[in-house]
């Protein structure tokens, strides 16, 4: 079908075209609103209270609803550009950081999807209590600590996890308990995906520390996944008799771990093997699971007026002569979640440390202590109570510490309502509080991590002020969900820096006062103190960028430059000089991400090429006057330059250390030699120099990528091995003799008394370093050989 426009109608329709498209960019770049207000969430709110709130927002504001409305386009536009930077980690730190002039080049939320696709296809389990959404930063912390997690991969768009999704939730409901069940949103989580090496969806796996991912195969049903995920359930029910029963009883009190029997008589009903099993899992750690027979056992259940099936709970020191002076308690329930609370009930509570004992036995052991304010606090979950098996492995005791009775104590340690705190045997100057949630996993994966680590709480009486020693502080706030993602990064990263630099964490929510001293505006702020120096910190939340931003702190690789010392080293460079500059602003996106490829780069360039940056906005004249127009803004000064100000753009699409670092090297003059046919043979084959040639094609993409790397080679080795280049479009007949097969091709040729063989040693790598190192390993081997065969000449 055709459509046919006239010339006034074409004019109109392309006005409103142009209209549409400039009400459309000034959506992307600039709301009236902030972005927490649109979606009507704090600013403390998870991942999955910021996808709820889009969500119910998205399915009342959608075009496709609001069809009568002019502004329902641009209505939607702004809750979706808010839904975009809020769900990312690193855009919501900018955002609360620089507001949106930090976001100027990240220009997500300008497409949506169908109403349909809001309603039906996302955000799949965000409504399931029993189905843990895990995200990036949650995900290794639950999988690590200790339980068995059944996860599921999935993608909105695919049409088999929607299939799955009713039996899924089912299957946890019944094995809510027993096993976590978890499930990540791919679409939403990308990288953790990729890291996981999940290609297809859905994926399901179970994971369990010290134990390899296994990969489900199996058909969809719940009765083939709840078989599956049984498997990895390693406790047991043991069946009891005379013999055993009595002993295991009286070992109880000794053990400190009591007893659940299931009784099966031929009156009533009995608890089913897999229920049995099940409540092994429940309680495995804290109370023993058995069954008995008393068909065969019957003097034994006669004994203890057992004349119908039933299930009872023996807790440590139960006597059997006298039941209820025993507390021994009977449950007439066959549903293993209702066994599991009340027996859980039952169970005693933590530890309650006075306040006359605590800094000995903190001195002397590792602790996780909750803080309470007396009876009035109801954060008590029974599920807590697995805390003791589950961090048994790591010698950390846990108990209770009531403020009331030291406020003192609670004061000093900064304490001013219930939470969570690790101690580290080594008394009250080193502990750290525990700022996430308040469920079983989070709090083992804090209480495992902590105490392997050098993370300490920071307040005013034990803030680095002059310290000799340097220190990386983290100023945040408990309610900023990307300082909360930080924490476990700035652990891992303590431990490869211990005995280096401290780290610490101050609450800038409890000291507000040292945060307003440091001019602290947004959280999380990093910053490393170093006596006078102070260096915050810009890069990703990430154990392995804060490690290179230390390494580059101790040996800096980027000079920063003033205007003064712009002009003194880059425009007054000596001739044989070449600089490559960033000039960059701090609150631009683009900046921030280049800023650790950049260091990455300018230490693979260390001695070949100086780099250094120029900060725009606190030299905004300056980097005006240099013409910078936008940021960031990157010139390489070539050497032997007749004007100062003679510099090149890097207009690449990439700014990987690798695409800067290759563009780079292009402007370095050659020091490897051109060869033709006769001084390949003249000074190569029948020369007495050790030579190294690359065998390349001007027309070959990888030879073009591997020059570069090629001189770099020839300076490593300069006054060793000289580096040669034979172009084989040019000179075919030379690569053919020499037996090259493909470009590049790299060989060597040693001189060791004679003349070379055509062939040469074909050396197998593109790194630089790598060929240098196999080339030094050669050189010393023929030296050694000339030295025996002196020796036997001698």
């Amino acid at each position: 079908m055709e459509f046919l426009i006239s010339k006034g109608d074409y004019s109109r329709y392309f006005k409103r075209s142009l209209l549409l498209v400039l009400v459309c960019v000034i959506v992307l770049v600039c709301t009236d609103q902030d972005y927490y207000s649109l979606l009507g969430v704090s600013k403390e709110a998870s991942s999955r209270e910021i996808r709820q709130a889009f969500k119910k927002l998205a399915l009342k504001l959608h075009p496709d609803k609001n069809q009568n409305d002019p502004h329902a386009h641009e209505n939607f536009l702004k809750i979706n550009r808010a839904y975009e930077v809020l769900k990312d980690e690193d855009l919501r730190k900018k955002y609360d950081k620089y507001g949106e002039k930090g976001l100027e080049d990240q220009q997500q939320g300008g497409r949506y999807e169908s109403w349909h696709f809001y309603r039906y296809d996302f955000g799949i389990y965000d409504d399931d209590p029993e189905i843990i959404t895990l995200d990036r930063g949650e995900f290794d912390a639950a999988v690590n600590s200790g339980e068995l997690w059944f996860v599921n991969f999935y993608s909105p768009r695919c049409s088999h996890c929607h299939d799955l999704a009713p039996t899924w939730r089912e299957f946890a409901k019944e094995m809510d308990g027993v096993i976590r069940i978890g499930a990540v949103n791919c679409g939403d989580n990308r990288m953790l995906c990729r890291i996981k090496g999940i290609n297809s969806y859905p994926s399901l796996y179970v994971f369990k520390t010290g134990m390899q991912p296994v990969k489900y195969y199996g058909d969809r049903s719940k009765e083939s996944l709840k078989n599956f995920a049984m498997q990895y359930v390693t406790s047991t029910v043991t069946e009891l008799w005379a013999g055993n029963f009595v002993n295991a009883i009286e070992t109880s009190f000794a053990s400190g771990v009591g007893w659940l029997i299931t009784f099966c008589a031929e009156r009533g009903d009995c608890l089913s093997y897999q229920t049995r099993l099940k409540l092994a899992g429940m309680l495995e750690g804290l109370v023993n699971v058995g069954w008995m027979d008393c068909g065969t056992q019957g003097e034994l259940c006669d004994n203890l007026d057992i004349s119908s099936s039933t299930t009872a709970y023996f807790p440590p020191g139960a006597t059997i002569n006298n039941k209820e002076k025993g507390g021994v308690l009977f449950l007439n329930s066959l549903d293993a979640r209702e066994i599991y609370q009340e027996v859980m009930q039952h169970l005693p509570d933590f530890e309650i440390i006075s306040a006359a004992s605590l800094e000995d036995r903190l001195a002397h052991h590792r602790w996780l202590l909750f803080f309470q304010f007396g009876d009035s606090d109801k954060s008590n979950v029974q599920e807590l109570k697995k805390l003791k098996f589950l961090l048994k492995d790591e010698h950390i005791q846990v108990g209770k510490f009531d403020c009331l009775s030291s406020t003192t104590i609670c004061n000093k340690l900064y304490v001013y309502q219930p939470c969570l705190a690790v101690f580290k045997g080594k008394g009250t100057g080193d502990y750290e509080i525990h700022h996430g949630k308040k469920i079983l996993y989070d709090i083992v994966a804090f209480a495992k991590e902590s105490v392997n680590s050098h993370v300490i709480t920071l307040g005013p009486q034990n803030f680095p002020d002059k310290e000799k020693e340097p220190w990386l502080v983290d100023f945040f706030a408990p309610w900023c969900p990307p300082c909360r993602a930080l924490l476990p990064e700035l652990r891992k990263a303590s431990k490869h820096l211990y005995g280096q630099l401290k780290f610490g964490t101050l609450d800038c929510t409890v000291h507000e006062g040292i945060c307003n001293m440091h001019n602290i505006r947004a959280y999380p702020t990093t910053v490393v103190f170093n006596q006078s120096d102070v260096h915050e910190y810009e890069g990703h939340h990430s154990a392995e960028q804060i490690l290179e931003f230390i390494e580059d702190l101790r040996n800096p690789s980027v000079v920063s430059l003033t205007p003064e010392t712009f002009v003194e080293l880059v425009q007054r460079r000596k001739r044989e000089e070449i600089w490559m500059v960033d000039f960059y602003a701090p609150w631009c996106g683009p900046c921030q991400a280049l800023m650790p490829e950049w260091k990455k780069m300018a230490r693979m360039l260390n001695g070949l090429i100086s780099v250094g940056s120029v900060d725009c906005q606190k030299y905004y004249s300056f980097c005006h006057q240099e013409s910078v127009r936008g940021y960031p803004e990157i010139r390489l000064f070539p050497q032997k330059s007749n004007t100062a100000h003679h510099y090149y753009s890097y207009n690449g699409w990439h700014r990987d250390s690798y695409s800067l670092r290759g563009w780079a090297l292009g402007y370095l003059p050659q020091v490897s030699v051109d060869l033709t046919p006769q001084s390949f043979t003249e000074k190569v084959l029948n020369g007495k120099d050790h030579w190294v040639i690359d065998f390349y094609a001007p027309w070959c993409g990888p030879c073009q990528n591997f020059a570069p790397e090629f001189e770099i080679l020839a300076r490593i080795m300069k006054g060793k091995v000289k580096a040669g280049k034979v172009d084989c479009q040019a000179y075919a007949q030379t690569c053919q003799n020499a037996n090259i097969r493909a470009y590049p091709t790299v060989k060597f040729y040693p001189y060791q008394g004679t003349k070379k063989n055509i062939l040469g040693e074909y050396i197998d790598s593109r790194d630089a370093k790598s060929i240098a190192d196999l080339l030094n390993e050669k050189l010393e081997a023929i030296q050694n050989k000339g030295k025996r065969k002196k020796s036997r000449n001698k």
